[in-house]
């Protein structure tokens, strides 16, 4: 079986978010559950990617953590489909089909860079008791009141295009960059809410910028990711019902600053005039490694 490592959403090595991508041979299926898993943790990538082909156009991609398998991951996507770009299975400018377990998604190549369709938006729920939300802001390392105090007005809200989060504002950079988990109470707040992690952002950001972001999902065994794709597809039409995005707008997400991984996650948002929604994500990718990985 084919291997690669990409490096996800960054032009530059050793940025961005690296995934592992495995590609099986013509004809083959996936391995077992518990091979992938292993797999996964052997690499000690927060995603590995398993990739099947089902003709030209369509591929099937299950996407596993060190612990379990998720539904969807969107640098590992960037990554497959740069993998598949580089290893001559895909031609650049085309449109192909992703079949994975958070739905069919489409997925334009455009230049060698990525754009990929999300899980149709959806609102879980929000935090907005008084309780809760010093439950959140503390584990969290943060005080609520004082993020309050500093102008922080609105609600925590779990949105999902694919994979659950927890979108949690802070004032500023800084207080971002303050953030330090107590990452055993953050998973069982994660089983408690039903949700990946914690997608914790500020609005306090560059001209050009929407966010700058860091991402947590210690359940996953992901204590911080440099770059996440579903997460800022989350944020994105967290932005909409917030009043920060708009129909038709380009998004611009920082991410990965604190791990010396900076990462750039693009996103562009659709207002459908029958009330849906329709996000898309994007990024490029850097080439790490190529080989032969022995599963059979």
């Amino acid at each position: 079986m084919k291997f690669y490592i990409v490096d996800a959403f960054t032009e530059t090595l050793f940025g961005g978010n690296p995934a592992g991508v495995v590609i099986l041979p013509d004809g083959a299926d996936f391995p077992s559950d518990e091979v992938m898993v292993k797999t996964a943790a052997e690499l000690r990538y927060s995603e590995t990617a398993f990739i099947k082909r089902i003709n030209e156009k369509e591929f099937n991609i299950r996407y596993f953590t060190p612990a379990a398998e998720v539904d969807l991951c969107g640098h590992a996507t960037i990554g497959s489909f740069k993998a598949l770009l580089y290893g001559g299975y895909i031609e650049d400018n085309h449109s192909y089909v992703n079949h994975t377990l958070a739905g069919d998604l489409n997925i334009d190549i455009k230049n060698g860079f990525v754009l990929m369709d999300m899980a149709t938006p959806v609102k879980i729920n929000e935090i907005s008791d008084q309780a809760g939300l010093e439950e959140l802001y503390s584990i969290m390392g943060l005080d609520y009141k004082e993020q309050k105090s500093k102008g922080v007005t609105l609600t925590p809200q779990m949105i999902s295009t694919g994979l659950p989060d927890i979108m949690m504002p802070v004032a500023t950079r800084a207080d971002l960059e303050a953030i330090a988990p107590d990452f055993p109470a953050l998973s069982a707040l994660s089983e408690k809410y039903e949700v990946v992690g914690v997608h914790a952002f500020t609005l306090d950001s560059e001209e050009g910028t929407t966010c700058h972001v860091r991402n947590f999902a210690p359940l996953y065994d992901i204590d911080e990711e440099a770059a996440t794709g579903t997460s800022n597809g989350a944020l994105t039409y967290y932005g909409y019902l917030n009043g920060f995005v708009h129909d038709g707008d380009d998004c611009r997400f920082v991410q990965g600053e604190k791990m010396n991984r900076p990462s750039v996650i693009l996103s562009h948002f659709d207002a459908k005039g029958d009330g849906s929604c329709f996000v898309q994500v994007g990024g490029s990718g850097a080439m790490l490694a190529e080989g032969d990985i022995k599963l059979d």
